[in-house]
């Protein structure tokens, strides 16, 4: 009995996750409403006009200068799409734990997304997640390799 329910419910959810929501077409002028293609974003925010990666030194979670003319220019892209949820997402290079960096990232995703919130982005409207050492932009040992991969990343996720 149990396991037949079990099932059921496994099965509804599979169906129920696998239908399409059609979307409301809005007006032209509303930017919220335009048609966007966020498959294409990847893990990489820069592949989104007008989405920027922000980069952190070593082992900092704190926001630079350029961090935050680059944070002024997400929130404005944020703001304008108040149906677009955007996840954060904290990155570091290798050096350090597997444990540590999961924190670090954490923290730099964090830092990021209190400074969209004292700009004015909804904080409703963001989420974020740490990958810590584990999607490095790019490999090698240097120090600008090193520095490419301390970043976060701004990746839209959905319309709602």
């Amino acid at each position: 009995m149990i396991r037949t329910l079990v099932t059921l419910v496994l099965a509804a959810s599979f169906i129920v996750s696998c239908s399409k929501k059609k979307k409301d077409e809005g007006e032209d002028g509303d930017v919220a409403s335009q048609a966007m293609n966020f498959e294409a974003a990847g893990s990489d925010s820069g592949k989104i006009d007008g989405l920027h990666t922000v980069n952190f030194d070593y082992d900092t979670a704190d926001l630079s200068s350029d961090a935050k003319s680059k944070l002024s220019q997400n929130a404005d892209w944020i703001k304008a799409r108040a149906a677009v949820t955007v996840q954060i997402e904290g990155h570091c290079d290798e050096r350090g734990s597997i444990e540590y960096n999961l924190a670090l990232g954490e923290r730099r995703a964090k830092a990021a997304k209190a400074y969209l919130v004292s700009l004015g982005v909804p904080a409703k409207q963001m989420t974020i997640i740490s990958y810590g050492e584990e999607k490095p932009l790019v490999m090698g040992d240097s120090d600008s390799d090193f520095a490419k991969n301390r970043r976060a990343n701004f990746v839209p996720l959905s319309t709602n």
